[in-house]
């Protein structure tokens, strides 16, 4: 695309999976005038390095907004998937076969016996087996499991795939995208978004579309809200595993091994608070591989065939921020997801996108608002 673009009506500040999506749902809205604006190359950072889980019921310990919010947007992926190959041609891999959460302790059958009483009671989809029960689904677990909860409509998808099918269908919808290209501030003038700031020079906007993930604070001026989002870095490891040894996602609370098509067996992760520093090290490689091997041993004589790290961005208080800013016109958040970049893409693009054109703030974008932040501190 031309390097030379001087103003828009959208611009996005990002171009990993979420700001790829809003893009995309705005362009199918008829915005005909939307610029993506990206650091690096579309998707290269959290989105590519995810493990693209979307498994709600399996991570969740209570039915709160943000789990609602969460199992709203694994549902629309079916007909997303379907949509995205159907525009693109691309198949982004979505899987139905479900989730397996083991239990290997004590400790984990409490938490385990937990999450199935209340998701049971809510009439949420949730299956408990025994441990020879678990075995039948897959025989590869360990002899150490003592039962474990199967979730059937936590998924998963080859998030890779799904960069690539985005990147394809804003392409044929006339979206705009300059990469290479560095985000350094948002200009307000009279309480209203008036350009940003890149190292390419200024790009004047009618609105703005904050999804810079990780590096999303750095681009904040002191007339916006700071959810002060911060990176994590997650490691992941991956394995060849030619034939597949699992059908499913396995978790434990220590770990999870995810099987692709390919052949590939990826296992994550880790959390840490190391700055912008994605460097891959030996003891997060050494806990990811302990973790797996304590879902199954036959890890063990798997070629493991690369590493890396991504740095997943986290709000202050942990949950994503989406939606318009009350105080200053024109300006839109859609950050700070942190382990659910991926789940959470189609509800974020669909909300953020009705917000856009037809000024319907719903109850989600209340709730997850920027608003619920101080304005950048100036001192």
């Amino acid at each position: 695309m031309s390097e030379s673009i001087n103003t828009t009506e959208v611009a996005i500040i990002g171009g990993g999976v979420i700001g790829l999506s809003i893009a995309r749902a705005l362009a199918q809205r008829c915005v005909r005038d939307v610029l993506i604006v990206e650091r690096s190359s579309l998707g290269a950072e959290a989105s590519s390095a995810a493990a693209g889980m979307l498994a709600p019921q399996a991570e969740a310990d209570a039915a709160d907004d943000f789990f609602r919010l969460c199992c709203q947007s694994r549902d629309l992926y079916p007909a997303f998937a379907q949509s995205l190959q159907e525009e693109t041609g691309i198949d982004i891999e979505l899987e139905t076969s479900g989730t397996l959460y083991l239990a290997l302790n004590e400790q984990d059958e409490r938490e385990l016996e937990q999450r199935y009483k209340w998701q049971a009671a809510a009439g949420l989809q949730v299956e408990k087996f025994s441990a020879d029960s678990a075995r039948l689904f897959e025989p590869c677990i360990s002899r150490d499991v003592r039962g474990a909860l199967r979730f059937p409509l936590d998924t998963q998808v080859e998030n890779r795939r799904l960069i690539s099918a985005l990147a394809t269908a804003n392409e044929s919808l006339g979206v705009q995208t300059l990469t290479g290209v560095s985000v350094d501030s948002v200009s307000i003038k009279r309480n209203r978004i008036a350009c940003i700031e890149t190292s390419r020079g200024s790009i004047a906007c009618e609105k703005v579309v904050i999804a810079g993930g990780a590096w999303t604070s750095q681009v904040l001026n002191e007339a916006l809200p700071n959810p002060r989002i911060e990176p994590v870095r997650g490691q992941m490891v991956s394995f060849d595993a030619t034939p597949q040894i699992a059908r499913h996602v396995i978790y434990s609370p220590r770990g999870y091994i995810v099987p692709r098509r390919d052949g590939r067996l990826l296992a994550g992760s880790t959390s840490e608070h190391a700055g912008f520093d994605k460097r891959v090290t030996a003891a997060g490689v050494q806990s990811i591989v302990a973790s797996a091997l304590e879902i199954t041993p036959a890890i063990a004589s798997l070629p493991l065939t690369s590493t890396w790290a991504g740095l997943r961005p986290r709000a202050a208080d942990g949950l994503p921020v989406i939606g318009p800013c009350a105080e200053i016109a024109g300006v839109f958040y859609a950050t700070g997801h942190y382990r659910n970049g991926i789940l959470l893409t189609p509800i974020t693009a669909e909300l953020l996108a009705s917000a856009i054109v037809d000024e319907d703030v719903s109850p989600p974008l209340q709730i997850f608002s920027p608003d619920r932040f101080q304005l950048v501190s100036t001192s």
